[in-house]
């Protein structure tokens, strides 16, 4: 299936009329309709139901133009991005996340670097494994994660320490005080990402088993808001980086630990020996003191 295929047969599911699709794809329609034949073959299924009234889609007619307005849409998108940067000359940066990094530092480093000319800024949301990969194969030039990964191709660099904070639902017993570990390990415990491993969950599991703790873990997520919304509804609690705590949410409370040394890192990865991208981590250790951004 080529992208020419999919060009034609969405402009017949939009005209739902093969005489008013011909015309806008410059043909005769006796060879659209061998084209929408052949590509009805090729899949193994109908597309369309033909009457006197014309066409309509079939299930799998209506879920492959969704599938193909979205791919279309895609390469569209990518082509004029790139067409754009030709025209500008802009560096394209990449730029992979953890989601749990993208509430406080990591917007204003994004809103600096799009202020900027001659910068194409992509945000992709990747684990910081994934980032490592991401890295080696040039998919995106700078990663921020909360893993220590060891690969000779991947430099790192430990930004800040975050403190640890403990979400739990608005009428905790522990709402309103500083827990510690101990007290927490006595409730049900959330705990994402689910996968891929290692992960977050890992590193605060290990907070847990350091101090000789027995945790019950009630329920592993992959994302960040399905936890809070499961910590709202009362299932259990959890523990998150403290810029978490700018996600307003009703029916949660964060509470500070006991010991403000109980926290995560902030990890910057690249590729190694490339100094833009250390410049990148600069400017985030730089933000993350408080300091204003540059103009």
């Amino acid at each position: 299936m080529e992208l020419r295929q999919l060009r034609t047969f969405c402009i017949v599911a939009e005209e739902l009329n093969l005489t008013r699709a011909a015309e806008r794809l410059h043909m005769t329609q006796p060879p659209l309709s061998r084209k929408i034949k052949a590509l009805e073959e090729e899949l193994g299924s109908r597309l369309f139901v033909r009457s006197p009234q014309g066409l309509a889609l079939t299930a799998t007619g209506r879920f492959l133009h969704e599938q193909a307005r979205q791919l279309l849409d895609k390469v569209e998108t990518t082509a004029t991005a790139i067409r754009r940067m030709e025209q500008r000359q802009l560096a394209r940066l990449g730029i992979g996340f953890v989601p749990s990094v993208f509430h406080d530092q990591l917007p204003l480093l994004a809103r600096e670097l799009r202020e900027k000319d001659d910068i194409e800024l992509t945000l992709i949301e990747l684990t910081t494994v994934q980032q490592v990969h991401a890295l080696k194969t040039g998919r995106i030039d700078i990663g921020f994660g909360r893993l220590r990964i060891d690969d000779p191709e991947v430099e790192q660099e430990v930004l800040f320490d975050e403190p640890l904070l403990a979400a739990l639902p608005e009428h905790h017993p522990l709402a309103g005080t500083h827990p510690t570990l101990e007290a927490l390990a006595a409730y049900p415990l959330i705990l994402f990402p689910s996968q891929p491993r290692p992960s977050l969950a890992d590193m605060i599991q290990g907070l847990f088993y350091q101090r000789g703790l027995t945790i019950s873990v009630v329920q592993e997520t992959n994302e960040l808001q399905t936890a809070l919304g499961l910590v709202a509804s009362g299932l259990g609690i959890t523990l998150v980086p403290e810029q978490v705590k700018n996600i307003q949410r009703s029916g949660i409370l964060y509470a500070p630990l006991a010991d403000r040394a109980i926290s995560t890192p902030v990890i910057c990865s690249f590729r190694r020996g490339e100094r833009d991208s250390r410049k990148i981590a600069d400017t985030i250790a730089r933000l993350a003191s408080g300091q204003r951004p540059s103009g």
